[in-house]
């Protein structure tokens, strides 16, 4: 069982980019809960059982509110875990690499594609940068972006920030080629 001290929702539109309308208005979503870091200050061999019986769980708790509080068709979709001083790296990784977590968010947006991820410690405050992809091809290069989100009390030192971030468009403006569109031997 998980404990939770918060939840975290944040919604941003982009109406404007570069002086030019953004249409349709760009949507970011983020859900993330800030819980008790599950495994002690010391070494643990196993993460892999205790990340298996919260998966679904932590899943549930922030990946349909996530694509609720888009309020639109979810098109791209990403997943992080902030993991506060006391743990370590492989502790987010542990609990966002996991189809019990994945699964309930893929399945809340309608994806198929596996969702792109970012984990690292920080202090209180820290941003952690949440890469997004198209949820039915992650070779959708208007999907291709990245989200940043911080919040001024998280990650203390024993907890663990795990996020869903979702949007209902590709970057403001996007105007690359597809893959595969590019001229032979163009860089």
């Amino acid at each position: 069982m998980i404990r939770v001290r918060k939840i975290v929702r944040h919604l941003e539109e982009t109406w404007l980019e570069n002086g030019q309308d953004v249409q349709p208005r760009h949507r970011v979503a983020f859900v993330g809960v800030v819980i008790e870091n599950p495994y002690p200050s010391t070494y643990v061999q196993d993460l892999v059982t205790l990340a298996d019986e919260l998966g679904e769980e932590i899943g549930s708790l922030i990946g349909p509110a996530c694509v609720e509080l888009l309020g639109d068709e979810v098109e791209a979709f990403g997943k992080a875990a902030l993991v506060g001083i006391d743990g370590e790296v492989e502790h987010g990784s542990a609990l966002i690499h996991n189809l019990r977590f994945g699964n309930v968010f893929r399945k809340a947006a309608g994806g198929t594609e596996l969702l792109p991820a970012a984990e690292k410690v920080g202090l209180p405050g820290s941003p952690i940068d949440i890469p997004l992809k198209h949820k039915l091809d992650s070779k959708t290069r208007s999907h291709h972006q990245t989200v940043t989100l911080q919040v001024a009390d998280v990650p203390r030192p024993r907890e663990i920030f795990v996020i869903c971030a979702a949007s209902n468009a590709g970057r403001p403006l996007a105007r690359l080629a597809s893959f595969g569109a590019e001229v032979k031997g163009a860089s």
